[in-house]
């Protein structure tokens, strides 16, 4: 097998241009990352607004469904008691355990929902938002903490010491991290396919 040819240890062209399309590669993902994770709440209102058309609930999947999104939330709540954000990296709460346990209660929600729903196209389609979006959302957080706390952040992922102590968990602080709107949104799913459920007929209503 030959190495590239070399002059004076300069690399070739080729080898100049292929570290230019690898780095211009990883600068196009790090911006595409950015992109979804700023804009998943505005796509969350457009997959809501899909899974409401598509779903097919009736008062079992909605009991079933929003009982595994509650377990979701709670785990979100938990977390954000626990997380001061971009202030610090901690092991204390769920963090102790789990790197990004809030996109974790995302998805259990997300599941939950799917469930809720009773359709499997608003599964794919919960799947594929949140698929795309928190794995960009996770790849931007990381790159930021990164840049922010530099190896104390990569000592944390490798399970090495916390950068913060355990501490107690703090309703105030989940209100801080504004994790009541998402409690909120949840509600308001509820209501939303309660509604949707009567209208179909499932709660022996029955729909004009």
């Amino acid at each position: 097998m030959t190495s590239e040819p070399r002059d004076g240890g300069v690399p070739t062209t080729r080898a100049r241009w292929r570290v230019r399309a690898v780095d211009a590669l990883a600068r196009t993902r790090a911006w595409l990352a950015e992109a979804l994770a700023r804009r998943r709440v505005a796509l969350g209102f457009a997959c809501g607004a899909a899974t409401l058309v598509l779903a097919q609930p009736d008062a079992a999947s909605i009991a079933s469904g929003m009982s595994i999104a509650a377990l979701g939330e709670a785990l979100r709540v938990w977390a954000a008691g626990h997380l001061n954000k971009a202030r610090e990296v901690t092991t204390s709460g769920p963090y102790r355990w789990i790197a990004h346990p809030l996109y974790l209660g995302s998805s259990i929600m997300g599941i939950g929902l799917g469930v809720a729903c009773a359709s499997v196209a608003v599964a794919v389609l919960i799947a594929a938002y949140l698929t795309i979006t928190l794995t960009a959302a996770i790849e931007n957080e990381e790159a930021f903490l990164r840049r922010r706390f530099g190896d104390r952040y990569d000592r944390y992922k490798r399970g090495g010491a916390a950068c913060e102590g355990e501490r107690p968990f703090s309703i105030a602080q989940a209100i801080a991290n504004r994790e009541h709107r998402a409690i909120a949104g949840l509600v308001v799913a509820l209501l939303l396919l309660v509604l949707k459920a009567t209208y179909n007929g499932s709660f022996g209503g029955r729909g004009g």
